[in-house]
Order: structure tokens, then sequence, then C-alpha cells
């Protein structure tokens, strides 16, 4: 058991975390939260605005591309490239945009040391400077990316639009075949295409912009391509979210962008939304964020944290809050992936895409917000037949899609697949007959599913957070907690679980524990502790017979909190094709969840410490917090 005095230390820090969570609500009655700037996203953006403006002949957007510019040099690593993000170690992708992005501008003048800095790392990594090591450039960037075009044939167009490949760019980029958008949805899956619904604005632009600069020799072909142009981009305008950005996402709408400006369509309603949206999504220092917001994401995660701490929040917030999701929920078919009714996006507005992660966010987060009432049982039910439908053969979850089993974005995760059992496991009290088997079924089978991943050391590896410092960038901590967290849950609902599994599960999360009592992607290595990787596994470790481990890993947690290091953000998170990010409120919402669920795995409810409120003991006075 923790001791007496340590037990008011965590509830004083829990008090201070908790504090300032809630005042992370924004005006609206929810959390919206802040992605870090990515220069990524910044390159592109400049790219894409630097094109409208050399095929518009203005120069409306200088001021802002000089700015994105600016944020570049300020902000390029050391070595002379660039990372995801201000805390990401240089990549091949990142570095090619930046170095790209000045010469997008015609700029290099400007910035003779970055531009020269930039260089000179992709000849290092391509392990040549002589004359044409342009080709090894494009060479290295297709080898990062394998048999996924989605991302590397992007890349690839921005360099040559930019002028950084050479004469002969063209030829390093293969025909994307945009003509396939005019086909029913329903035949993508069927044709097991190798670029999945999210990249359809991608393809169809960049497949277009090299169909115009370096059309196919097949004469059959190029007649089929020339004739369904028009097809597909009115497909392209229809799946555009009236923001203009295409999935809330920077790189993703600017890669649109460029790629019709390269052919002259500056005036068509894409590409004017297009700009609109990246000239509204520019950060006051000059740079972009990989996307807008996780606001759904981030809000339904803070609920599940601070619902251990029993009426902390007061009704009108809670009703807020359940309004508010209840608003989120998709109720007709998405035109963007053709998603059935009923899933939650990361984010409240246009460009989201209902997804597998947050769904059961959303589900978890209405059950802890009140009574189960009519509208919420619909709710309900309509999320967990979304995701039904989502299960993939293997018993496991995917994010987006179901069935095709090649890339990130359909692939079961281990992730996903316990935070949906969480959530199935949740709502299953309130459903009868054959709705309930079919739910129950669903839910060994997805155990079946974490039975096969679990590793030979007890670990199971996440889809969507990775450490960059790890092997493989992959994140055991955060893949086994997350497992860990759902099978305790479910076998305390009931469910039989084998006990081997949990037991080696939660031995392994125990054995990744760092010297210092907190966590990172694995252990040793030089890996540095982080407060996200270690509030997960505190989180799932809380209440379990590893009192050591919890206990070093609570007073590692305090600390910080008592330092104020504990808001330090990492970056732990994925975005679409393995792109770093880390979020201002990861270490609050791990922080709250954490130390939540180790108070409440050591005394019957936080209401007992609010019984005997003491100068260091603030939750009493949150009792009935509210913004309003």
């Amino acid at each position: 058991m923790t001791t007496a005095l340590t037990r008011e230390r965590i509830a004083a820090a829990l008090g201070v975390s908790t504090r300032q969570l809630l005042g992370e609500i924004g005006r609206d009655g929810f959390w919206v939260g802040e992605l870090s700037s990515s220069a990524l996203s910044t390159a592109t953006a400049v790219i894409a605005l630097a094109q409208l403006a050399s095929a518009e002949r203005s120069d409306r957007d200088e001021d802002v591309v000089v700015a994105g510019l600016n944020w570049l040099a300020a902000h390029q690593n050391e070595d002379g490239g660039w990372g995801d993000t201000d805390k990401s170690h240089s990549n091949i992708s990142t570095t090619s945009l930046g170095w790209a992005a000045f010469g997008a501008a015609k700029r290099d003048a400007f910035y003779p040391e970055t531009v020269l800095r930039s260089k000179q790392w992709l000849q290092r990594v391509c392990g040549s400077n002589l004359a044409g090591w342009e080709g090894e450039l494009a060479e290295a960037i297709r080898r990062r990316y394998g048999k996924d075009r989605t991302f590397s044939v992007p890349i690839l167009t921005a360099c040559i639009l930019s002028d950084r490949l050479g004469k002969d760019g063209w030829q390093e980029v293969p025909a994307l075949p945009f003509e396939l958008a005019a086909f029913p949805h329903s035949l993508y899956g069927l044709l097991q295409m190798p670029v999945v619904s999210y990249a359809l604005p991608a393809l169809i632009a960049i497949g277009r912009a090299i169909h115009r600069h370096a059309p196919t020799k097949n004469p059959l072909l190029r007649f089929v391509r020339n004739r369904l142009e028009c097809v597909a981009m009115r497909k392209l305008e229809s799946i555009q979210p009236e923001n203009g950005g295409f999935l809330e996402a920077t790189p993703l709408t600017s890669f649109v962008l460029m790629n019709l400006a390269s052919i002259g369509e500056t005036e068509c309603q894409t590409a004017r939304r297009a700009a609109a949206f990246l000239r509204a999504s520019m950060r006051p220092d000059g740079s972009w964020p990989i996307d807008t917001n996780l606001s759904t994401w981030v809000t339904t995660w803070a609920i599940g944290g601070l619902q251990r701490q029993s009426n902390l929040l007061c009704y009108d917030v809670r009703s807020t809050l359940r309004d508010w999701l209840l608003g989120q929920q998709y109720l007709q078919r998405h035109p963007y992936t053709n998603a059935a009714p009923g899933g939650w996006a990361w984010t409240d507005l246009p460009g989201g895409v209902p997804d597998a992660d947050d769904t059961p966010g959303a589900l978890l987060a209405l059950l802890g917000l009140g009574t189960i009432d009519s509208r919420l049982r619909r709710a309900g039910e309509l999320g967990t037949r979304w995701l039904l439908g989502l299960q993939n053969r293997d018993g496991g979850i995917p994010t987006f899609c179901r069935g095709w089993g090649t890339l990130p974005f359909d692939r079961s995760g281990a992730d996903l697949t316990a935070h949906v059992l969480r959530a199935w496991s949740a709502w299953l009290p309130q459903w009868e007959g054959v709705f309930r088997e079919q739910v129950t079924k669903a839910i060994y089978r997805g155990l079946v599913f974490l039975q096969k991943q679990q590793r030979s050391e007890g670990t199971w590896v996440p889809l969507w957070f990775g450490n960059q410092d790890a092997p493989s960038e992959e994140n055991p901590t955060w893949g086994t907690a997350r497992v860990v967290l759902a099978l305790r849950e479910l076998r305390d609902r009931g469910f039989e679980l084998t006990p081997e599994m949990v037991r080696r599960g939660e031995n392994a999360l125990v054995a990744l524990q760092q010297e210092d009592g907190g966590w990172s992607g694995g252990k040793g290595l030089g890996l540095s502790s982080s407060v996200e990787e270690t509030g997960i596994a505190l989180e799932a470790l809380a209440g379990t017979s590893h009192v050591g481990a919890v206990d070093r890993g609570v007073r590692w947690v305090v600390e910080r909190v008592e330092d104020g290091r504990w808001t330090e953000s990492s970056p732990v998170g994925f975005y679409f094709a393995k792109l770093w990010y880390y979020e201002r409120l990861y270490p609050q919402l791990t922080t709250v969840a954490a130390l939540g669920a180790v108070l409440q795995g050591t005394v019957e409810s936080t209401d007992d410490l609010a019984k005997e409120p003491s100068e260091k003991e603030p939750l009493a006075v949150l009792k009935t917090w509210s913004p309003f």
C-alpha cells in the first residue's frame, strides 16, 4: 500500500494537475488542445502557396511564404536537417521538403547557409554529392515508404515542382491511377488499390499533374485519362470539406493545391478553398501544425481521466459535454471515406473522418457523463454497430476501413482493438438478445487477436504511437499499457481471459520501467522517461500487485508536478505516414488519469480524501467545478 504521506502528496499533485486540465476547457465547453508546429507542414504549405503565386503571377501570399521560410530557418536542426517537430530527429522526408520550400519560393539566395546545410545533410544521407545525386535522393525517399506510395509520390512531386530533382525529375515518379476515382467507392477494396480512400485527394490532384507533365506513352491509357480528368475533378470537389482542408491536414491540402497550380488550375473551387484553408491555418509565428486540432480525442480522454474523481464536474458542464459529443457523431454516410453512420472523428471541424480510436473514446466518455436516456442509448447502439462493421477477419480493429490489410489505415492495431473492447464491454449491459450476442462474440474475437499479437516478452506494439529513440521507433510501453488496461476492465466485467496473457502483459510493463522510476518507449538504451509514457503505464498498473513499480512511478510523476516539469510534451504521436507530433495536453491528460487511478486503487474512492481536506489536498474545492 502507498504510505499516508505519499497519498497526501499524490492528492495534492492530482489537485494541481486537475485544476490545470479543467482550466483548459474552452469557451464552448470542450477541450481543444494544441498540436505541435510541424516543419513538414510548414514546408508543404510554403511550396503550395509559392506554386500558386507563380502560376497566378501574384505576390498576394508573399508575406505568408516569407514567414514560413523564416520559421523553417529558425528551427533547422544543428545537423542541417529538419524533423517533423522541433523536438524530432532530422529525417529525409521533412528535410527534402524543407530544402524544396526555399527553391519553390526562389529564395535560396536569401537563406544561403540554411539551404546549403540542408542540401549537405541530404547528400550525406544519400552517400553522394556528385552530379546527378538527386536520383539517389529520389530512391532514398521511395525506399523509406516501400510499397506505400501515398506519401513518397507527393514528396517527390513537391521536390520536382520546386526544381530540386533536375530536368529529368518527372521520371522519378510513377503515374498514379487517378482515373480510378471515377469508379464507385465500393470497387476500391475489391481492386485492392495501393492507395486508400483517405489519399484520394492526393491521388487525383497529383495523378493529374503527372499526367499533364509526363503523360504515359500508352495511347489507350492516355486517352482514358484524358476523358476521365473532369470526372475525377468532380469527385475531388465533392469530398472537399467546406473549409477547404482535406482531413484538416496541412500536408494533404498543400499537395493538392501545389499540383493543381502546376497545371494552371488556380481558379477552380478546390484550389481556392485549399488556399483559403492554408492562409487561415498559419500560426502567428509563421508555422503550420500537422492537423488543425484533436478536439474530440482530447475531450474524451479528459472526461475519462476526470471520471475517477466522482462528482467533479457540475451538472451544467457534464450536460454541455454530453450534448457536444452527441452532436459530433456522424449520422450520415461520410462523403470522403464512404464510412457508414455512427462513428466519431478526432476533431469537430469539417475535415474530420470517423475512426476506430475516437469512436470508442466517445462511447466511453458518454457513459461517464450521466444517465443513459433514449437519445444516448441510440447513439451508443449506432456507435457500437459502426465498430462491429469495422472488425477485420483477424478479429482486430483497423483505423478507418475494414479488410484490406496492407497499409496502416486498414491494418488491425492492438491499441485500437483494446480501446474498442473497453467500449463494447462497458456498453454491453445495455443490449439484449441477438445484438448482445453479436457484441459478446466480437469481444472474444478481439481477445483472440490480442492473444496472437502479444510478443514473446509479453508486450504489444501500438499502431499510432511510437518513440523516436526506440528500436524501429516502436513503443511497446504505450501498446502494452493500453491492452493491459483493457484486459483488466474486461476481467472485472466477467469476461473469461487467459490468465497468462494478463500476467505476462503486466510483468512486461513492469520490466519496461526505467531506472529513474518513469517509463519511456522501451527499457534502457539511453531512452528518457516521459510524462506521457509514465502516465499511461501507471494508469494500467494502478491497483495491481506490482506495488513497488507503481510507487516508484508515482513518485516520478509527483516530483515533476511539484517542480513544474509535468507539462513538458514529447513527440510520441504518429500521424499519417508515420509523421511525428506532440500535443500540449497529452502530459496533462496522462497525469490526471494516472494519479486518479492510483488513488482509486489505494482508497475506496477519492471522496474519502475529500472528507479530510487540508492545505495540500485541494480536491474538495474542485468537487463542483464549473467554468461558467
